[in-house]
């Protein structure tokens, strides 16, 4: 009922030819020519103790930022594990009371 077909290989309609022997050119000098004139280059940025400085307080502000969001979750991961268990505890604690009721 349900069987694969399985696809054939059709035979190749071309006949693969010989490949043909390229022979190199002849290397030929040519003039070089003079380097181009001293064409105006990107103006460099130059680090001065200011602009350094406020690299350097600008990174430590991004990483207290940083820092200060993972600990915040961290911490409200923990808080919600805690309360998990916490009624975790209460709810086994009612199971047991209520068996031993009856």
């Amino acid at each position: 009922m349900l069987r694969p077909k399985i696809p054939t290989n059709p035979t190749p309609t071309v006949q693969a030819s010989r490949p043909v022997a390229i022979e190199p050119a002849a290397v030929v000098p040519s003039v070089q020519a003079p380097p181009p004139a001293s064409a105006p280059s990107r103006p460099m940025v130059q680090l001065t103790p200011g602009t350094a400085l406020a690299l350097v307080g600008g990174g430590t502000a991004v990483v207290l930022a940083v820092g200060a969001v993972l600990v915040s979750m961290l911490l409200a991961v923990a808080i919600t594990g805690a309360s998990v268990a916490v009624c975790a505890l209460v709810i086994r604690s009612l199971i047991n009371a209520d068996a031993k009721r009856r």
